[in-house]
């Protein structure tokens, strides 16, 4: 008994017998002598990571350049035992008082889409459906890897093509859904004749690119300019308005103010009348007629006599009479159009201004004092209201505001008699109601996708991808063009086969990136902000 006692323990204030097996069971010692050496191993990864190796193993990889000065500090972008959160990225990425976020999932929206309503993503946000800022742009891939560059699996959870190859939308719905500019009578086939002949081309992508002026970063195009690309063949100095009758207090039938009667009344937005030359009217038919020549691109003579006329149709105009032409832009963004037409309101109003400065009376310098404090504030109301203009502010089509003391026979009259004054435009230009119709100068479609013109150049050629409008029959093809093709009012879009051919897995990148770069630009800190509303 003694032997058996002297192998047990001894434990409480009674000193009860126990065996050290019980406490320490032989299956169990291998165990506790591995997680021992496994723990010690541990232990000794990380020592030697920490003081030799600078936490390289301890990291799922080295940070991108943008942010390698972070390596070595996890918590500049890591919340303990949390991931990355939205407002660990704004520390840096969204300076002090930038209310709206260039980098927040509107700011990204409003930059690629143009499209300011979808600003509004209060909804999403407190549901907790956007998306973070690290689910799209991924660290730890390596100093070269750029974060901005997103995988097509991020894309392809919200947008369910596939791929480019992969049931990816054909561009049909250009034509389909976006209105082309329809207010200009244009035919390109005759144009690239012209330009051939006059400037001795014999290739005719020369011909295309007299006109379509490459921006420098060789993605875009400038609009097109009068005064640089049609004055050569348009409105030369022969050409000249019909004998239009004067306007007279003694007749009721329409007619047009003379320079000198417009000088008397110096209205405003008028102060060009006062350094034309009257030599460039000549009186006809024993004064009761008028001719004009040389004819300008946006005559202020015709514009302020076309105006005249409005007021007649429409003697209630309110802030369409601002405005040099009338109805709204073709447009796929109906707030970008209305936000276009209020700026050209406001710069009618800024002229009037210009002209009222050269007025000594004090009664005039009062009075622009205050104009010049409204039109700072309805500047800023424009800019940081736009997602609520109204297309319609600027409307004068409604029959009921049509002068009631004309008949409808009076009205056509003198909407024909506006068809004469504007006889000189008529060439180019569609006339309605007195006004000429608005041309939309910047026609860009694409606005969510990027399109490097210079890159693709090098490997297709103008007419090898635009081939809706049928040009290359303008070299030598006497083959019938059909006037729907020929046409101002046509969207040019190459179809998606045709980029298909080389980007595809075998060829050039078919990723999403490489045409859709939805990353706000920098450089747009301040045009953004202009949209917050």
């Amino acid at each position: 008994m003694a032997t058996k006692e002297e192998k047990k323990g001894k434990f409480g204030a009674l000193r009860l017998a126990v065996s050290r097996k019980y406490i320490f069971p032989d299956r169990r010692k291998l165990m506790m002598i591995a997680g021992g050496l496994a723990a010690l191993a541990v232990g000794a990864y990380f020592a030697i990571d920490f003081f030799l190796l600078g936490n390289r193993f301890t990291t799922t990889g080295p940070l991108s350049s943008y942010h390698a000065t972070f390596e070595k500090d996890c918590a500049k972008c890591h919340a303990q035992f949390d991931e990355v959160s939205n407002a660990k990225c704004s520390v840096c990425h969204e300076k002090a008082g930038d209310d709206l976020g260039t980098y927040t999932f509107a700011g990204h929206y409003v930059y690629r889409s143009g499209d300011v309503s979808r600003v509004s993503t209060s909804a999403k946000k407190s549901a907790g459906l956007e998306e973070p800022c690290y689910m799209c742009h991924q660290e730890h891939l390596g100093r070269d890897a750029a974060i901005t560059n997103v995988p097509d699996t991020r894309c392809i959870e919200c947008h369910a093509y596939g791929s480019f190859n992969k049931k990816h939308p054909p561009f049909d719905f250009v034509a389909e859904k976006i209105p082309d500019d329809s207010t200009m009578k244009f035919t390109h086939i005759k144009h690239v004749k012209e330009v051939v002949k006059r400037e001795n081309v014999v290739d005719i992508e020369r011909a295309c690119l007299y006109c379509h002026n490459p921006q420098p970063d060789g993605k875009h195009f400038d609009p097109i300019e009068f005064d640089l690309h049609c004055d050569t063949c348009h409105l030369t100095s022969s050409v000249e308005t019909p004998a239009l009758k004067i306007k007279s207090a003694e007749q009721s039938s329409p007619g047009v103010e003379t320079l000198e009667s417009i000088r008397q009344r110096r209205g405003p937005g008028t102060m060009w009348a006062l350094y034309m030359s009257t030599s460039e009217f000549t009186v006809k038919a024993g004064g009761a007629k008028i001719v004009k020549s040389p004819i300008y691109h946006e005559d202020p003579w015709i514009m302020e006599n076309l105006k005249m006329i409005r007021r007649t149709i429409y003697p209630d105009l309110g802030f369409a009479d601002l405005l040099k032409t009338s109805g709204m832009p073709a447009s796929q963004n109906v707030k970008t159009a209305s936000l276009t037409i209020y700026n050209e309101a406001l710069q009618t109003l800024q002229s009037y201004a210009t002209g009222l400065r050269g007025r000594p009376e004090p009664e005039v310098r009062q009075d622009l004092a205050v104009i010049d404090s409204l039109l700072k504030i309805i500047q800023s109301r424009v800019r940081r209201a736009s997602s609520s203009l109204r297309d319609t502010t600027f409307a004068t089509q409604p029959a009921m505001m049509m002068n009631p003391a004309l008949s409808m026979a009076q009205i056509e009259e003198v909407r024909a008699f506006a068809l004469e004054i504007a006889k000189p435009c008529l060439e180019c230009h569609i006339v309605s109601d007195a006004g000429i119709q608005r041309v939309q100068k910047n026609q860009q479609i694409l606005n969510r996708a990027e399109f490097d013109h210079r890159a693709h150049i090098l490997e297709r050629r103008c007419l090898e991808c635009h081939v809706e409008i049928p040009i290359a029959r303008a070299d030598g093809d006497t083959t019938a063009v059909k006037p729907s093709q020929d046409r101002a009012a046509i969207q040019n879009i190459p179809k998606i086969e045709n980029c298909i051919d080389c980007h595809n897995p075998k060829e050039s990148s078919n990723r999403c990136v490489t045409c859709h770069y939805f990353h706000p630009n920098k450089t747009n800190r301040s045009n953004l902000l202009l949209y917050l509303d």
